[in-house]
């Protein structure tokens, strides 16, 4: 027992830790391909935003969307919103830095966040695969069972349980002794270039910072998996041909988001990223952190026939509304 907390306990830092601040290269190339970068994820960013915070208003203003989907939907969106912002605003700010730095305190903040939001994002997902197997396979039982209030308590323990699971790991690599180079050959704080700038090596911090990363995915992946292996098996079982295809376009929109998101993410935090060109790693990391919250409003409720019918009643209201002030 002495041994293990040996091994986590955090050195002198005021003796060996010398670095106030970390270097973030971010992504290689001249001046003209960094403008171009910019102004991609520029636009990226506010599309998300946009879009994301269209179905937040949406289930917020309209009555017909008060529903548990929507609900998880609309909370879905809001945390896509902040999970973006995590990561975006800051690598644009470093895209048009000269210096490319950014505080001690500020990289570890990020990074708390990144994963906390991560983690919420894939509670989120197996959250909204249970609504939908309550639904399809046990329809008749589904008004009684996800009623409002466990709808929110299952949320708020999504968001607790994210935000609550990292501040102990990050804390730990936070004290590790970092005495040499500052330079992070990526566009944020992740785990693997932090640990590597470390002066001593903590391998039990990462076992356990990994170890509850992979905990985390394959639960609610082998969860997520289940449930559409069920809902599929209900769906085939409906005579109704319409039934059908509804059924699996809502089902296959979800399965999109969670493959995508899933994929990339397990190729980051579950297999051994050593092999894994730097540049490829960026990549992957673009993928799920930005490329995925814009392409979710897309896939999961823009092609939802109510969800269009809500954000036009939005619009049409904030065009009276401006007309009505002019």
């Amino acid at each position: 027992m002495l041994l293990f907390f040996t091994g986590l306990s955090p050195m002198n830092r005021s003796a060996t830790h010398v670095v106030t601040e970390f270097i973030l290269l971010g992504f290689p190339g001249c001046w003209v391909t960094q403008i171009f970068l910019f102004s991609l994820l520029l636009v990226v960013y506010v599309l998300t935003l946009l879009g994301n915070g269209a179905i937040v208003c949406a289930v917020r203003c309209d009555r017909g969307l008060h529903t548990p989907m929507y609900f998880l939907l609309g909370n879905f969106a809001f945390l896509e919103i902040w999970y973006v912002s995590s990561t975006v605003p800051n690598m644009l700010a470093n895209i048009l830095s000269i210096t490319k730095t950014i505080s001690f305190s500020g990289c570890f903040l990020q990074f708390y966040f990144f994963f906390s939001l991560g983690t919420t994002e894939c509670l989120f997902l197996a959250l909204m695969a249970y609504d939908r197997y309550l639904a399809i396979c046990h329809p008749l039982h589904y008004p009684t069972t996800m009623t409002g209030k466990l709808c929110g308590i299952l949320v708020s323990l999504c968001w607790l349980t994210g935000f609550l699971g990292y501040p102990i790991p990050i804390f730990f690599i936070s004290q590790l002794p970092f005495c040499g180079s500052n330079i992070i050959d990526h566009f944020l704080c992740d785990m693997d270039p932090l640990v590597a700038l470390s002066c001593s090596p903590a391998p039990i911090t990462e076992t356990i910072f990994y170890a509850q990363s992979s905990l985390v995915l394959f639960c609610t992946v082998m969860y997520i998996l289940r449930s559409y292996i069920l809902v599929l098996r209900a769906v085939l079982q409906v005579p109704s041909a319409a039934g059908r295809q509804k059924a699996f376009s809502t089902c296959g929109s979800h399965l999109v988001v969670v493959c995508l998101f899933y994929g990339t993410v397990m190729v980051m935090y579950v297999s051994p990223t050593y092999g894994i060109p730097v540049l490829m790693q960026k990549i992957l990391t673009l993928v799920y952190s930005v490329l995925t919250p814009l392409f979710n409003p897309l896939i999961y409720s823009l092609r939802n026939k109510d969800m269009k019918r809500a954000l036009r009643n939005v619009f049409l209201q904030m065009k009276v509304s401006q007309r009505s002030m002019h």
